[in-house]
């Protein structure tokens, strides 16, 4: 599906999900093994409940029926972006200052594209990073092509899984 469907995606459900109190922070549309998969992920003030999600969803299922712009059958889905939530809008990397992020440039900076490490804020039309190399970066919003929390899970062994003892068995 084109680029400019979700965009219509976007102008078209932004409102409605702002309606019921909630942010839209991200729109995911594409072709699954079951279908199309409509995504919507939402927040809140306070995070977000199955009821928020049902709402919104409802609110949002409604809007898009009456207005037909997916020609396609398709599967509406409405959760919360989780704790590694993305990042997307100037107004997002300014909320979260001080997380852990991980981000990947459109154009290298320094041979790399890659990058994690804490969000100092933003200046002008950049992003502030400490990276975990201890850099300080500016980095160009325009030069972001994607950047999430870089939620670290406290006693999770690496990968988040377990670790097993030595010896341990399957």
């Amino acid at each position: 599906m084109p680029r400019e469907l979700v965009e219509d995606i976007i102008h078209l459900v932004e409102p409605v999900v702002e309606d019921q109190g909630m942010e839209l922070v991200a729109v995911d549309f594409g072709a699954e093994r079951g279908g199309w998969v409509l995504r919507l992920f939402i927040d809140g003030p306070d995070g977000v409940t199955l009821d928020d999600c049902a709402e919104v969803s409802g609110c949002v299922g409604a809007v898009l029926d009456v207005k037909e712009i997916i020609d396609v059958p398709y599967v509406l889905e409405v959760s919360s972006p989780g704790v590694n939530r993305p990042l997307r809008k100037e107004k997002d990397f300014r909320r979260f200052a001080g997380q852990r992020i991980a981000l990947r440039t459109v154009q290298s900076i320094g041979g790399r594209k890659n990058f994690k490490g804490q969000l100092m804020g933003v200046q002008e039309d950049n992003l502030l990073l400490h990276s975990v190399s201890g850099q300080e970066l500016k980095i160009a919003l325009a030069n972001v092509a994607w950047a999430h929390i870089d939620y670290q899970w406290e006693g999770a062994a690496f990968g988040g899984r377990a670790a097993r003892s030595r010896g341990s068995r399957r």
